[in-house]
Parts: C-alpha cells; sequence; structure tokens
C-alpha cells in the first residue's frame, strides 16, 4: 500500500506541465513517442588506472524503448555482474537527460519495475527550492508532500529505494566537506552538500540507488569526490543514431504516411538530418512539419527552410533566458556569433575555457545551450575545453555574425574579424567551399521574414545592407562564369540553395532576371535540391533552355526500404521539375535531360508537359530507358493540340 501510495503520488508529480530547458513537455503521448537513446559508458573506476573523458568509453548502447526497460539498460551488470548503485547520467542541453528521467517515473509507475525498486524518488533540482540543512527523510518529504506514510517509516524499513536528482548543477554545491561529518542516519539534519554526499558515499542508505543527471559541468566536482568507487558509472547520452531518427519521426506523428512524407523531407536535406542527431533539434523539426502538414497533402510546398528551423529553434533555446535584462542576452548573443564566424574562418571547433572567458560567454545561465563543455581527462591542468552543440549550429551563429547589427566593433580572444560579407562571399567562391552551409544561412537570414522574426521574436536587429550584398554578389558571380556571346547561364546548383533557403519571391526574381540558362552537370539531386530547385524554376521567367546532363533525381536515401504500398505513393523522380516548369511564366524553349536515366514512369509528367507547354519546341531524352508504353505515353502528349514541338531526340 505504501508503494503504491508513494507510486502514483509520483507519477502524479511527473505529470505536471513544467518549463523543461527547451525541450518539448511531456505529454500523453510521451510513453509513444520515447525512441531510444544512444549511451555511451565510461569503464568503472575499479577496472582502470585513471579517468578518461566523457565520450571515450568502450562502446555504445542503447537506452531500449522496446522490451528491455530504460532503467534496466542505465543499471546494466558490468562483466562481473555488478549493479552501478550511483549511476551518473551526462548530456548537454537537449540531448534527452529529463526524457530519461520520466521514461524510468513513467515505468516504475506502471508497475514495470517492482522487481528492482520498491519506491523511486524524484528531484527536479531545477524547479524545487531545497533547504540550506535538511535530512534524507527532509527531501523525501519534499518531493512527495502528499505522502500518507512519514518519510522516516519507508526509509527505516530499507526498502529497495531509487533516488533520482534531475539537473544536479542547479544545486550549485561544490561536494568538498570532510567525511568525517557524514551521516548515517537518514533523519539526521546536516547542511544540505552533507546529506547529498552521504547518499554518494554510502554512509547512509547504503543499499540506496541514484540516479543523476547532470550537463558535463557539474561532472568534475562529482568525478573527485567518487574517484575509485566500484558502484559508480558515468554514462553520457549521445542522442539519435540513424535508425533512431527515423523511429523517432515514426513515433511522433503515429499516421506511416505523414511520417514517411517528414522523414524524406529531412532525409533529403543533410543539414537538418545531420542536426536530428540531438533529440530536442528532432522535436523542433517534427514540431514544424506537423504544423506544415495540417491541411497539405505533401512537403513540396513547405513554407519553413532550414535557416527558418533554426530561428525557431533558436527562439525556443531564448524563450526564458534574461527576459529582465534583454541588454545581457544580445550582448551574449553578439559575442557567441563572434566566436562562432572566427571558429569557422580558422576550421576551429573547439575552444579553451581562456577564450570563453575572454568573449565574456563565461554564463552559466547562457552557455551551455549553445556550447557543451568537454571535461579534460585527469592530470591535465588546461581547464574546460567547449564546442558548438552541433557544427551546423556553429555554421549558423556565424552566418548571424555577418548580418547583425551591434553598437560597435565585436572583438574576441582570437583577434579582429572584420563584418565583410563580400569577403565572406568572394572567400567562398574561390577556394572555401566548406564555407557552404554558412552562406546558405546567411542568405536564408536576409529575407523579410527572417528579419522581421529576428527583430519580433529573437530581439535582434539584421543590417539591410547585408540583403543588398547579396543580390548584388550572386547577380554577378555567374554573369563572370559566361563567355562574351554565350547566353547567360547559370552552373551552380548552390544558387538554387541560396535563394531557395531566402525563399522570397522578389528576390529570387531580380537575382535570376539577367539569366536565360539553366545547365547542370553530373549532379546528384537529392528532394532538398529539386525542391530548391523547382522554386527557382518557378520565379525564373526568363528562362529558356534546361540542360540537366548526367543528373540523378532522388526522393529517398538509397539504403531505405519502404514496403510496396508505401513506395507506390511516392511520385515519379522528375515531378517536382516538371510542375515547375509548367508556371504560366515560363519561357522555356529547350528541355534536355540527358543520360539521367529516365525511366518509364517519366513519361506520363513529360506528356503533360508537352501538351501545357506551347513553348517547348526541343526535347532530348538520351540514354533513357522509357521502354514501349513510356514512349506511347509520349506520343498521347505529342498528339494533344496544345503540344508545339519541333525536335524530339
Amino acid at each position: 500500500e505504501h508503494r503504491q501510495d508513494s507510486r502514483e503520488h509520483m507519477v502524479r508529480e511527473s505529470r505536471q506541465d513544467r518549463e523543461l530547458d527547451a525541450c518539448p513537455r511531456e505529454s500523453p503521448s510521451f510513453h509513444s513517442r520515447f525512441t531510444t537513446l544512444s549511451i555511451t559508458r565510461e569503464p568503472r573506476s575499479k577496472h582502470r588506472a585513471s579517468d578518461g573523458a566523457v565520450g571515450t568509453g568502450q562502446g555504445c548502447a542503447s537506452a531500449s524503448s522496446g522490451a528491455a526497460t530504460a532503467t534496466t539498460v542505465l543499471f546494466e551488470p558490468s562483466g562481473d555482474g555488478q549493479t552501478p548503485q550511483v549511476m551518473l547520467l551526462v548530456g548537454a542541453p537537449g540531448m534527452g537527460k529529463t526524457t530519461m528521467v520520466r521514461k524510468v517515473m513513467v515505468e516504475w509507475g506502471e508497475g514495470m519495475l517492482h522487481t528492482q525498486f520498491d519506491f523511486v524518488f524524484c528531484i527536479d533540482c531545477k524547479a524545487i527550492v531545497l533547504p540550506m540543512e535538511a535530512s534524507v527523510a527532509d527531501l523525501v518529504s519534499q518531493c512527495c508532500p502528499g505522502l500518507r506514510v512519514p518519510a522516516g517509516k519507508i526509509l527505516d524499513d530499507q526498502k529497495k529505494i531509487l533516488f533520482i536528482f534531475d539537473g544536479f548543477e542547479a544545486l550549485g554545491l561544490s561536494l568538498v566537506q570532510s567525511e568525517a561529518e557524514l551521516s548515517s542516519d537518514p533523519r539526521e539534519v546536516k547542511p544540505l552538500e552533507l546529506t547529498l554526499l552521504s547518499l554518494l558515499k554510502k554512509t547512509v542508505l547504503p543499499k540506496a540507488s541514484l540516479l543523476i543527471t547532470m550537463r558535463p559541468t557539474a561532472l568534475g566536482s562529482l568525478r573527485r569526490c567518487l574517484k575509485g568507487e566500484s558502484y559508480v558509472e558515468i554514462v553520457e547520452i549521445l542522442g539519435f543514431s540513424a535508425a533512431r531518427r527515423e523511429e523517432y519521426f515514426h513515433r511522433y506523428f503515429e499516421n506511416p504516411s505523414k511520417a514517411d512524407m517528414a522523414f524524406r523531407f529531412v532525409r533529403g536535406n543533410e543539414i537538418l538530418y545531420s542536426l536530428c542527431v540531438i533529440p530536442v533539434m528532432s522535436w523542433t523539426i517534427c514540431t514544424i512539419l506537423e504544423q506544415e502538414l495540417c491541411g497539405k497533402k505533401n512537403l513540396f510546398e513547405c513554407s519553413k527552410a532550414t535557416t527558418g528551423m533554426m530561428m525557431f529553434y533558436l527562439s525556443q533555446l531564448l524563450k526564458h533566458r534574461d527576459r529582465d535584462n534583454p541588454q545581457v542576452l544580445q550582448q551574449f548573443l553578439l559575442q557567441l556569433c563572434s566566436l562562432a564566424a572566427e571558429g569557422i574562418w580558422k576550421h576551429k571547433v573547439l575552444f579553451e575555457e581562456k577564450e570563453i572567458k575572454d568573449c565574456g560567454l563565461d554564463q552559466p545561465g547562457l552557455l551551455p545551450f549553445f556550447l557543451n563543455e568537454r571535461i579534460p581527462r585527469e592530470g591535465e591542468d588546461n581547464g574546460s575545453i567547449y564546442a558548438f552543440t552541433h557544427l551546423h549550429l556553429q555554421e549558423f551563429f556565424a552566418a548571424m555574425f555577418y548580418i547583425l547589427e551591434d553598437d560597435g566593433e565585436m572583438v574576441s580572444s582570437l583577434g579582429r574579424l572584420e563584418k565583410d560579407v563580400n569577403k565572406l562571399l568572394e572567400s567562398y567562391n574561390k577556394s572555401r567551399k566548406d564555407l557552404n552551409v554558412t552562406v546558405r544561412f546567411l542568405f536564408g537570414l536576409v529575407s523579410q521574414k527572417s528579419i522581421e522574426y529576428m527583430d519580433k521574436t529573437i530581439g535582434c536587429r539584421v543590417s539591410p545592407r547585408a540583403r543588398e550584398e547579396v543580390l548584388e554578389w550572386l547577380q554577378g558571380r555567374h554573369r563572370g562564369l559566361s563567355h562574351p556571346g554565350e547566353a547567360l547561364k547559370i552552373s551552380e546548383m548552390d544558387t538554387f540553395h541560396f535563394l531557395f533557403e531566402m525563399n522570397e519571391k522578389s528576390f529570387a526574381q531580380s537575382a535570376l532576371g539577367h539569366f536565360t540558362d539553366l545547365d547542370l552537370q553530373d549532379t546528384k539531386l537529392t528532394l532538398y535540391d529539386q525542391m530548391a530547385l523547382s522554386f527557382s524554376i518557378q520565379h525564373w521567367a526568363g528562362l529558356g533552355s534546361v540542360t540537366l546532363q548526367g543528373c540523378s533525381f532522388h526522393w529517398q536515401d538509397s539504403e531505405a526500404e519502404l514496403d510496396v504500398s508505401r513506395r507506390e505513393e511516392l511520385p515519379c523522380p522528375i515531378h517536382l521539375l516538371c510542375r515547375a516548369l509548367r508556371h504560366r511564366h515560363s519561357a522555356l524553349q529547350v528541355l534536355r535531360l540527358r543520360w539521367c536515366r529516365l525511366s518509364e514512369s517519366c513519361c506520363a509528367e513529360l506528356a503533360v508537359l508537352l501538351a501545357e507547354h506551347p513553348g517547348l519546341a526541343c526535347l532530348e531524352l538520351a540514354d533513357s530507358s522509357l521502354g514501349d508504353s513510356g514512349v506511347r505515353l509520349l506520343c498521347e502528349g505529342l498528339r494533344t493540340p496544345g503540344c508545339r514541338l519541333r525536335i524530339l531526340r
């Protein structure tokens, strides 16, 4: 009865809707959406001479969502059969630490862990204010104030108990007290630091288990105080593996067709797919795509490009940060963007603690949401090493550096970096192709929608001059590539990426207005590529000739497998291209699809294009496997009164 009482109360507590540091809030679908997280285990202290950095553990495991519970995977016995009694679960914000805790609570509340634990007491260190002095019984009473049985009696009975401290770093404790002062009585009131240390060092309730979640910043002091203890294990959350990203999308959407559509959209965008390793980023993207799919049959007209999703993610991170002091937040962002840009220029992704301090970024309430701290190996006195949560996030903030207005020049420990948009663009054009993603974000950030969003939602002003500079560069870039007397043509796929990220009709029309030809060679066109190409063609009134030579069209990952029924739902490979070419202002006369390995499935789209495009005079389909039925479909298009084709090769 006592156990059931505690279980009902704790599950009720865990379902309260409270802020989750940029993580999605728990909903009734929490259980069904929970997806496997990849974890890495650090070798136990007794098996090693010295501590290694988190992430250097031997092999990876998974916190399973299948038959094994989250708790059994976390408290997994080692090779010698010993089960860790203290589990330190480490991860950056948004990696799923609190989600793992809630999963444990839900499993226990449903009776799945009764053989392991009679009671589970969870203390949310971010949401609860603990007293300066307390006993273990006081901690239990504070996290479960509605217990009908006194906490002391539960602890006296020496039941199998699990204590969870979620967000341990929020307590701000150093844990350096003398061990001579530790307690052995769960009712004894001591300074909070000593009471927690007594639990950790097993002087009180030695049979109890502890699960402590924390950011890497808090690991150092805990590691030192628990050094050499064989009952301790450190586990780092690595996020979603490739297979689990797709699983998460299917769990989020539930509808298989929508899940396929959303995941195909993300899989076709290398930047988004890579970012989905971060669980909170997967949630962010799914949330946006769920809104996009309302009332739509597909995502071909998705209004949010990659930059739009990144801005939404940033707005969620900043939602509850320093609302009373926006100047501090703005200054932090400017310094963060400066650090990101200087790092990108110097191929630098790791930053020393001194650099962070010199930039004024050493703010505990903000820094962990943008940079991960990597704890150095034991014996190294060089301080902590920091890295952006993901390389693409560093590239996004680097792009922000070039477009944000500030009251003075930004200077960091790496030196002075000039806000020269043209230098960035010309360096990319000539030799620095590694700047591609940064430049892509740059274009996305100077759209009118982005400028308004940054101002109203994030509170940052975008320089109007940056928008003019990117347009001038884009127009001049391709003019220099065309020979005198030749038609002005665009032959770089990245141009269409830039225009698609901006997603602005008037800008695309201005940028493309002087060009008449499109010529792409030997390009593997992902779904993102095709959407970018389609968007540009629809706003390219002067496009008269399209040549795609040796190009291939991909609607999904070549390794992905779909069952027959779902495979039939996919449009033909050139669907987006043909649809774009049929826009009412099209001036298209020549379409060359050479060595693109088109199949019979493409012929219906081509037949419609022939029938509806009065200006199309030349069609080339060299080295295609159309088959007899495919050619018959083409002939139907040729017979229509609207067809004006003169040359078919």
